[in-house]
């Protein structure tokens, strides 16, 4: 294992950690300064056992816990700018390389389908997923889809009182638990309209018509190393894309919008 893939590589194996093994892994992801790293120091550091820490560097390829921290010490002696590319850059293609595991083309085109079928499409999602369900507005009104983002929590829980079954209610929450998100989606499934849930949680709920699962890694909600929004933003253009494959007339509506809007 290359030094610069040891980060992405705990990402990567983190769905398959203990709960104590993912206090570890959370500690070496979100470190940025050389330290003592050895088992005596961490056991305590961490109120882990050194079995857990064995364990924890086995489950990552290697033959005991220093032959890890002796690759992970050569992580500060690498040029940071350099290593900060190079580890980000293999978060990213870690989480393109997984999607395929994840997508389900009859699910997202069932959704885009639903688009046409609806008389509105509300997105709503917080922080960072607040900026991807704008992004998608901006996108899919471009298309002529009555479609409107909210990002305030007392607006959304308003609003989802307002749905019916004429409305299409999109909650994006990478966790897939997050309060405002879910009491909206609840909500709205009561009064009828349907829902979908674009998440990286395991989580099921009887209230959400169809959800859509992202790859994700530990604390991608934080936005430690990479945007949260990114796993998002490709189920968004793959709606999008699926979007235009049903309705192919609606590539000249783009484009005249594009125009109107570079228009002096």
């Amino acid at each position: 294992m290359y030094t610069e893939d040891i980060i992405p590589a705990i990402i990567d194996k983190y769905d398959y950690f203990t709960k104590v093994e993912k206090v570890i892994a959370d500690y070496f992801i979100n470190n940025r300064t050389k330290s003592d790293f050895s088992i005596k120091v961490m056991k305590e550091r961490l109120f882990v056992s050194e079995a857990s820490l064995s364990r924890f560097a086995k489950k990552l390829g290697f033959r005991g816990y220093r032959e890890f921290v002796y690759q992970y010490d050569k992580v500060f002696e690498q040029d940071k700018e350099v290593l900060s590319a190079n580890t980000t850059l293999s978060i990213y293609n870690d989480i393109l390389s997984r999607c395929p595991e994840y997508i389900d083309d009859t699910l997202i085109g069932n959704v885009a389908a639903l688009f046409d079928q609806v008389g509105h499409i509300l997105v709503v999602g917080i922080g960072s997923s607040g900026l991807a369900g704008e992004e998608m507005k901006r996108r899919f009104i471009r298309l002529g889809v009555a479609i409107d983002c909210i990002d305030q929590s007392d607006l959304m829980k308003m609003s989802s009182i307002f749905q019916d079954e004429r409305s299409l209610v999109i909650g994006i929450s990478v966790s897939g638990q997050k309060k405002e998100i879910i009491f909206t989606l609840k909500q709205a499934h009561k009064q009828k309209a349907k829902t979908v849930l674009i998440s990286a949680g395991k989580n099921r709920y009887d209230f959400v018509d169809y959800k859509l699962r992202i790859p994700s890694m530990a604390n991608l909600d934080n936005g430690n190393l990479i945007s949260p929004q990114f796993p998002v933003m490709v189920i968004i253009d793959l709606l999008y894309s699926a979007y235009l494959n049903l309705n192919k007339n609606k590539v000249l509506l783009h484009k005249l919008t594009v125009e109107t809007l570079e228009e002096q």
